[in-house]
């Protein structure tokens, strides 16, 4: 069912209707709508407990009416429209901007701002010219047909449930889970990632082939060795060689990739610059890097809108952003 606002008209049968003593379903049956929004419509539109159609009518136009401003605060507000625009630039989302701005300026400007206000103006003509930035789209998923592909087993593995608390609990830099974007069969490259669990740090490096992700994993760990506690992969045969990091490693259980959340998250943020689809070959290490560099100093709401760079430097002073760059950048 199609969800519509209510007209007068119909305002006015529900009140008949109420009058002659139908019940909230038989009013919705007769109206052919749901018997839930009908509850609705009659407790947030009576006034003092009786619903008179005319000014539950009103007042649903004034609460209507009022809905609308909360673009117009971002429109009115020169310095947030400003701040607003120049972080969409960055390729921050709006519940970033208006996490950061909270946390930094809301005292110094004495008003808040919320994402969804943010979004409500760039829904509007006024702010639709930035709508390009918004780094969400959503597409429905395909499911693939015919039978699953066996994988051989992995030797040795340690799986995930027997990984330590500590590791769960995020309190300690040098836990990281990593994972791999591949590319069209075509040119067959790939990109290898690690992300920090705690600081959600992402590093990046491509390589010639799928095989070779392990390779990328061990020159992304290298800097990071004095730190390094554990490694987190999925069941993917290019991880098969993952002895030879020499880091204690865990493995997702077969098809849960869901349980390295933070790589999962991490990549699936990276598509903004790298769609789905897209050939590696159109992209050097310097560009790939530089999205990480984006990335790692964006804010984020679940570290309290810090950034992952100002986490990581934070616990680990003597790190500094040239270790950001990792690997070959030509």
């Amino acid at each position: 069912m199609r969800y519509k606002h209510f007209t007068s008209d119909e305002r006015l049968e529900i009140s008949i209707l109420l009058k002659k003593g139908y019940s909230h379903r038989e009013i919705a049956f007769a109206l052919e709508k749901n018997h839930s929004s009908i509850s609705r419509e009659i407790k947030r539109n009576n006034v003092k407990g009786v619903y008179n159609p005319i000014k539950a009518h009103h007042k649903a136009c004034v609460k209507r009416s009022n809905s609308k401003y909360a673009g117009m605060k971002v429109q009115l507000n020169p310095t947030i429209r400003n701040y607003i625009e120049a972080r969409l630039k960055k390729h921050w989302t709006p519940e970033q901007i208006a996490g950061r701005w909270n946390k930094c300026h809301s005292e110094k400007h004495n008003i808040i701002i919320s994402a969804p206000s943010i979004y409500k103006w760039l829904y509007s003509p006024y702010g639709q010219y930035l709508c390009h930035y918004l780094p969400s789209k959503h597409y429905r998923r395909k499911r693939r047909k015919g039978k699953k592909q066996k994988h051989e087993n992995i030797k040795n593995r340690v799986f995930i449930d027997k990984r330590p608390e500590i590791i769960n609990e995020r309190k300690r830099i040098g836990d990281f889970e990593g994972d791999v974007i591949g590319s069209p069969k075509s040119d067959k490259q790939a990109m290898a990632g690690l992300v920090d669990r705690k600081s959600r740090f992402l590093l990046v490096i491509k390589k010639p082939r799928l095989k070779y992700a392990v390779d990328g994993f061990r020159e992304l760990l290298n800097p990071y060795r004095n730190i390094l506690h554990s490694l987190t992969l999925d069941n993917g045969l290019e991880n098969a060689r993952y002895e030879e990091l020499a880091v204690d490693t865990y493995f997702c259980n077969p098809y849960s990739s869901w349980e390295k959340g933070a790589i999962e998250n991490s990549f699936r943020r990276f598509r903004r610059f790298v769609p789905k689809k897209s050939s590696l070959k159109h992209f050097s290490n310097k560009n790939l890097q530089k999205f990480a560099n984006i990335m790692n100093h964006t804010p984020r709401k679940c570290l309290n809108w810090q950034t992952p760079y100002e986490v990581l430097t934070e616990d680990q002073p003597k790190f500094n952003s040239s270790l950001l760059f990792t690997g070959c950048c030509t």
